[in-house]
């Protein structure tokens, strides 16, 4: 087991695997079908490029974002307890790492042999973690550029050692904080689970999954949430119409749009959209020649979900996922709930 604190031993270089290579045709193929469709819509990985990483990392910051600073309060008030049900000198697996400091804080208290942090955002990452080994130069850091949405297939290369280059065997802890599990639809949250299950069983015995979960609760508390007085969710959502421009050569104008949240009570979800202020059409070249999407005024692009669990529905769908043994933290008020699952 790798000691987590700063003691004086030769440093460290971040180890990295880069698995997602973007295919820009097949990127530029996916909005173009989404931007087409009767209702429009993209997928939520597009607001993740450099600039939307670092906005939402704002986000967490801001007052009305309870979910940050209510899972945070969770885990600095239970982590003893989730120490004690979790192995010893496990591989922290953090998917969707962004800064990775919400894995940082568990360092002290998991005393993992290995941090695999785990993000679409590659640039983002390389400059994080190499952060992250500074701050903790005995641990052995791995990073891994890919997309899981799609498939939770983890490279075998994160999990060797850094030195023999050998796999070590260790226990797996998936670690997936933030309630993003909340982006996917209830069936699709359930193939990813399973998927997690696997990769948790591939590794030591006593692995699972570490998972924080957004709880239903009144619509007055969520959608300020997503609609923050700064307007800084705002731009995080329009910026996304930035990154389709450098994607597809669409010529989309930010101030065209305005964001839109709300909560959708009978789907249990936030919902969050575009919405064009007045008539427009947005254009981007086509193969032989210019193509064109045209919106009326009020017209929206969903651009993200946030389902929302109650606590009971979402034990049921670990263990319908093949996890066992499970517990559940949650904050006073009942907002939030950090779940450990054993594989």
């Amino acid at each position: 087991m790798a000691d987590t604190t700063q003691a004086a031993v030769l440093p460290r270089t971040p180890r990295f695997v880069q698995l997602h290579h973007e295919d820009r045709a097949a990127v530029r193929d996916e909005l173009i079908r989404g931007l087409l469709a009767p209702a429009a819509f993209t997928s939520p990985k597009y607001l993740y490029d450099a600039l939307g990483s670092r906005l939402f990392d704002a986000i967490t910051e801001l007052p009305e974002y309870y979910p940050t600073r209510t899972e945070a309060a969770i885990f600095a008030a239970h982590a003893p307890a989730m120490a004690a049900q979790l192995p010893s000198g496990a591989t922290l697996v953090d998917l969707g790492a962004g800064n990775g400091e919400k894995a940082a804080r568990l360092f002290e208290a998991l005393q993992p042999r290995r941090y695999v942090a785990v993000d679409i955002s590659v640039d983002y990452l390389r400059h994080a973690l190499a952060g992250r080994q500074r701050q903790f130069p005995a641990l052995d850091m791995v990073g891994v550029g890919m997309d899981f949405s799609q498939s939770l297939a983890l490279p075998a290369e994160a999990f060797r050692d850094g030195f023999s280059g050998s796999g070590d065997g260790a226990p797996r802890v998936l670690f997936y904080p933030g309630s993003s599990i909340g982006n996917f639809a209830p069936a699709e949250a359930l193939a990813f689970l399973r998927q997690a299950h696997a990769a948790c069983a591939q590794g030591g015995a006593g692995g699972g999954l570490l998972i924080g979960v957004d709880l239903v609760k009144p619509a007055r508390i969520l959608e300020p949430a997503y609609d923050d007085a700064l307007g800084v969710t705002a731009a995080f959502n329009r910026n996304l119409l930035s990154h389709i421009n450098r994607l597809t050569g669409a010529d989309f104008r930010l101030a065209d749009w305005r964001h839109v949240a709300f909560y959708n009570a009978a789907e249990s979800r936030i919902e969050m959209h575009l919405e064009a202020r007045e008539p427009l059409a947005v254009c981007w070249p086509g193969a032989a020649s210019v193509q064109e999407r045209r919106f009326a005024a009020g017209e929206r692009i969903h651009t993200e979900n946030s389902y929302k669990w109650q606590a009971a529905d979402f034990d049921a769908l670990l263990r319908a996922a093949g996890f066992r043994n499970t517990r559940v933290w949650t904050d006073a008020a009942g907002w939030f709930a950090v779940f450990w699952a054993r594989s």
